[in-house]
């Protein structure tokens, strides 16, 4: 009788506060709703087509969005308490759908601010059709560094590392190591050409010697089984001049693969296959990021990528500038994102920014073979008068961009 009149004093007790709480609370969040600043931010990418069951390393249909959908979850964890909401809107877009098209639509539907995981040109596409708009875009996966050259735009913040970056950070591991040789093997696609020029300029730019340089013209060994006669004159293509490493531009992952294990001679290989330079990799779980990793994990069913990991890194950023600027204005915010006082948290030991001359992030840099985190780039020994981040990529007295 006693327990029973003790449960029911307390019940009704516990009713009584909160019936005062929400007698008080109610029009504070009333007023709180009312002010709430409400942020949305767009996403177009085209849809990725199912892989074949073979493909063990194929892209994931939700590449880049799964990012952006946490980073929207995070920024409306703080937001909750700072009166803000974030919302996400995807244009998901099948081949014969204008990116332009789905830009314009975004826009008009109040999204300023448009993630765009694009080939560069449907990028300049979409970026010229909202010329003179009250819209920003956040270049989440293309590295071509025309982008940030002389095609840069001033509406267009890059997210993804440049190729130049790539290439940088990969060659101060080289020079840290003293294995300043290189064996260079080059695809035949226009994108392994863009990578092989990269990096030619990286190993001018830290004084590397590309000792050799030959086209690879045996097919994708790396996806198909060659016949023991392509095999054997593949063995024979990788005998070259005296190297400390082979350098393979393969970024459709046609041979790359492949070039491990089957030379002449023992090599270590790098670029885009091997060891390989990233905005982020599954092994990195150093400067907290286990945490980032473990949500992305628990959301996604799978292990973050690079362009997860820059979609995410783009709706922070946004979140960031929003809690500062207080407001949800594409041209405010732009302009706080070049604003000295602006950074971001990325979990890769120091935090990074824009760079004002030609938007580029400026981050760190991994350096990772696929189960091992290698290094960290910028790679101790390289110094810069503003930052060492500018040692990687196009620093400003080289730079072909000029924003107005």
């Amino acid at each position: 009788m006693i327990d029973r009149l003790g449960l029911s004093l307390a019940s009704l007790l516990l009713s009584f506060a909160l019936a005062i709480r929400v007698a008080v609370v109610a029009p504070a969040r009333a007023q709180t709703a009312a002010a709430r600043l409400e942020v949305r931010i767009g996403y177009i990418a085209r849809r990725i087509p199912p892989p074949p069951l073979y493909d063990l390393t194929a892209t994931p249909q939700d590449e880049g969005v799964a990012g952006a959908r946490l980073a929207i979850m995070d920024n409306n964890t703080s937001g909750s308490f700072l009166g803000q909401r974030f919302d996400l809107d995807e244009a998901i877009l099948a081949p014969d759908q204008s990116a332009v098209t789905a830009a314009r639509k975004l826009a008009d539907g109040g999204d300023g601010l448009i993630l765009a995981d694009l080939p560069a040109d449907q990028l300049l596409a979409v970026a010229d059709a909202l010329k003179g708009r009250d819209a920003v875009l956040f270049n989440v996966s293309a590295q071509d560094n025309f982008l940030r050259g002389k095609e840069c735009r001033a509406n267009i913040f890059h997210v993804a590392p440049s190729r130049a970056m790539l290439t940088d950070a990969l060659a101060q591991f080289l020079v840290v190591k003293r294995w300043p040789k290189i064996f260079l093997i080059v695809g035949q696609t226009a994108a392994d050409e863009s990578y092989a020029a990269s990096f030619r300029a990286s190993a001018k730019k830290f004084g590397l010697t590309i000792a050799a340089e030959k086209i690879w013209t045996f097919g994708p060994l790396a996806q198909a089984r060659g016949d023991a006669v392509t095999q054997g004159a593949a063995l024979v293509f990788t005998r070259a001049a005296d190297s400390d490493m082979i350098v393979v531009a393969d970024e459709e992952d046609n041979f790359g693969d492949y070039i491990p294990y089957h030379t002449a001679d023992p090599k270590l290989v790098g670029g885009t296959q091997g060891l390989v330079a990233a905005s982020w990799h599954r092994t990195q779980f150093a400067f907290g990021s286990e945490q980032l990793q473990d949500r992305f994990l628990r959301l996604a069913n799978r292990r973050m990528r690079p362009v997860d990991y820059q979609a995410w890194t783009a709706v922070r950023a946004i979140g960031e500038a929003v809690v500062h600027v207080r407001s949800a204005d594409p041209g405010a915010l732009a302009a706080f994102l070049v604003d000295p006082q602006f950074s971001i948290a990325v979990f890769k030991d120091v935090a990074a920014s824009f760079r004002p001359w030609d938007h580029q992030l400026r981050q760190p840099l991994l350096l990772a073979q696929p189960a091992f985190l290698v290094a960290l780039a910028p790679l101790p020994g390289f110094l810069h008068q503003r930052t060492i981040l500018d040692t990687l990529g196009v620093d400003q007295p080289e730079t072909q961009c000029r924003l107005p």
